[in-house]
């Protein structure tokens, strides 16, 4: 069995289009499978979209969020009550294309890889800044970073019965996917595509959500900002020093150890930012030790159509 997760916020007019094609595609393939949609608090028609779908095609399984508890959680509900000795994770906008499905089992099949992902080779529809910063955001978190994340690298890809149990073990709070598809290893192959654009709907990440997210990546595997917070105190603590020596010197042979409040008011000012960036790295850490103390469920399934499903995790 195959078990294709697909998490849907808001996608009421993309859902039907999606459904058609990957059924499409799962039928010439020929292997048993269950669809199994995450409605993550969606606000308009996705959750009876999906009710109707149930309801005419046994393929088809849906989980209703509580709430919004993000994609993150959506991808973690998935993982858990999938089914399948393969395991695909996919959007329902299309940018993942089903019709990649048959090569990516045809690879995995071969036995030399445990996960068959998906890599974006162009960056088309995409804002310029956007893309940009992506690209070193990729750059960055490989260099400071134990998990491998190539840039490019979709959330869309097809993995064996043993990765994925591998990231249910994973049970961590704060979630980064792409983090963790790296970190745990196991051969992966990377099928690379041209981007492709949405085929109905908005997108529901903006620049700030992209950028927070990206931050929690990287707090959530490295410790370089500590390490930087670290390395700034010391070079500010030496550059005192000189400062207070440059001051006694002046002093001795001039009698006139300041000049004026301008300079101290600058150096100050320097100071006090310094130590808030700092304050603020430590503070990141702090917040994510503090919610992952808490235990919170990482998702809520206030309604199902499948009896054995795991409605709080």
């Amino acid at each position: 069995m195959i078990s294709l997760i697909v998490p849907c916020y808001n996608e009421q007019d993309a859902l039907p289009l999606f459904y058609k094609e990957v059924t499409a595609v799962m039928g010439k393939i020929g292997w048993d499978y269950e669809l199994l949609f995450i409605n993550d608090g969606s606000k308009d028609h996705t959750l009876p979209i999906l009710k109707e779908l149930a309801e005419n095609d046994s393929h088809v399984v849906y989980l209703s969020f509580s709430r919004n508890f993000g994609k993150e959680a959506a991808m973690y509900a998935g993982f858990c009550n999938a089914k399948g000795n393969y395991v695909a994770v996919m959007d329902a906008d299309m940018q993942d294309p089903p019709s990649l499905l048959p090569q990516m089992l045809e690879i995995i099949e071969n036995g030399q890889y445990d996960s068959v992902a998906t890599r974006r080779v162009s960056r088309t529809h995409e804002p310029p800044v956007r893309s940009w910063f992506a690209r070193k955001f990729y750059r960055i978190m490989n260099k400071i970073s134990d998990a491998e994340i190539i840039d490019g690298a979709r959330d869309f890809r097809l993995m064996k019965r043993e990765m994925v149990d591998a990231i249910i073990s994973m049970s961590e709070y704060n979630r980064f996917s792409k983090g963790i598809f790296g970190w745990i290893g196991f051969r992966t192959y990377w099928l690379p595509y041209e981007n492709i654009e949405r085929v109905a709907g908005e997108t529901k990440w903006s620049f700030w959500k992209l950028l927070r997210y990206a931050i929690s990546g990287i707090i959530s595997f490295s410790e370089a900002p500590l390490n930087i917070a670290s390395w700034s105190g010391i070079f500010m603590t030496i550059c005192s020093f000189f400062i207070l020596l440059l001051i006694i010197i002046r002093k001795l042979c001039f009698g006139d150890p300041v000049a004026g409040w301008a300079s101290t008011i600058c150096i100050i000012i320097f100071i006090g930012g310094i130590q808030l960036f700092c304050l603020g790295i430590m503070g990141q850490y702090i917040a994510k030790t503090y919610m992952e103390t808490k235990q919170r469920p990482h998702f809520i399934v206030a309604e199902t159509n499948r009896e054995d499903i795991t409605k709080i995790k």
